[in-house]
């Protein structure tokens, strides 16, 4: 019987003077221990999602947290029933999450966390506005009760949202509680705000991930479903294996009426983003399926794994 695969949503905010110098060995100790998914360094610090089995992922999580102010490593652990990723990646960005809002330091001026089993007071509080700071396609999956969707495309559009709509935001408020999947852009959303002078502003700690392994489903204020970055798709209470697939055109959540829809066409394209592609890349993606369904023919890997090296 193969081993449980375990899932590791973690980030941590730091200062590395050198990330590309991390690069090299943190990808061969994930490699030399059959570690999938991707990890992303900056000069501010890590964050990623991984797996793998158990006592193998342990040891990667000792490496990133012996890095230089990685001791305290934020894990959110999961489990899927089979590997969520194709291969492993590790990568240097300018921001381990991209909001483009250079001067903000989550280290220096985070909001208040508040416990998952603390949350359900704080959202229902009618003095306190709720924000899902996620992206569209993640909030149409799943939100909060009388949560307030941003309807943004990227985390980069967050702090004109927050700037255009500020004085509507906040009137007759007072207080502000977000909230994202893992709890990292929350880190840098409540520092903006505070940086643009609201200093009540809280986020739950360990982001939706947290709340659904933690709060029961029948004391819950959670929504649908929680999209997550990896072919598990979504995740419910209990973190247990959401009900969407994945657009493999557009990376987006499919559910049972998209599947359905006259447009929707097995990685190629759906009703929402049939129209963002032209008909050469709609022809690349479904050359790409016919050379994957091949491989599965023949017991090969598929389009885009990574071939373990001989021993």
């Amino acid at each position: 019987m193969p081993a449980p695969i375990r899932v590791a949503a973690l980030y941590q905010f730091t200062r590395f003077d050198n990330p590309q110098a991390l690069q090299g060995p943190l990808l061969a100790v994930c490699e030399a221990h059959g570690i999938k998914g991707t990890l992303l360094l900056a000069q501010e610090g890590i964050n990623g999602t991984i797996a793998g089995a158990p006592q193998a992922l342990e040891a990667v999580l000792a490496h990133i947290r012996a890095l230089p102010g990685c001791a305290a490593l934020d894990v959110k652990f999961s489990a899927a029933p089979q590997m969520p990723f194709h291969r492993m990646k590790v990568r240097v960005k300018r921001e381990i999450v991209t909001m483009g809002e250079p001067d903000i330091d989550p280290t220096l001026s985070a909001g208040h966390y508040v416990d998952p089993h603390d949350w359900n007071a704080l959202i229902a509080d009618p003095d306190t506005l709720v924000i899902d700071t996620r992206n569209d396609y993640e909030v149409a999956v799943g939100t909060f009760r009388g949560a307030v969707d941003p309807r943004t495309p990227t985390f980069r559009d967050f702090p004109a949202w927050f700037r255009e709509h500020r004085e509507a935001l906040l009137a007759g408020k007072q207080r502000i509680a977000m909230f994202c999947t893992g709890g990292i852009r929350c880190e840098k959303s409540t520092a903006f705000l505070r940086s643009e002078g609201v200093e009540e502003v809280y986020h739950l700690k360990g982001g939706i991930l947290k709340y659904l392994e933690q709060v029961p489903e029948t004391k819950s204020l959670w929504q649908g479903e929680c999209f997550v970055f990896d072919e598990r798709v979504t995740v419910r209470h209990g973190l247990a294996q959401g009900t969407f697939q994945l657009c493999r055109a557009c990376r987006r959540p499919l559910d049972a009426e998209a599947l359905a829809h006259p447009d929707y066409e097995d990685g190629v394209s759906y009703p929402a983003c049939i129209d963002e592609r032209t008909p050469e890349q709609r022809a690349g993606y479904a050359e790409r399926q016919r050379q994957e369904a091949l491989a599965r023919q023949r017991g090969e890997l598929h389009v885009g794994a990574v071939r373990k090296p001989p021993e």
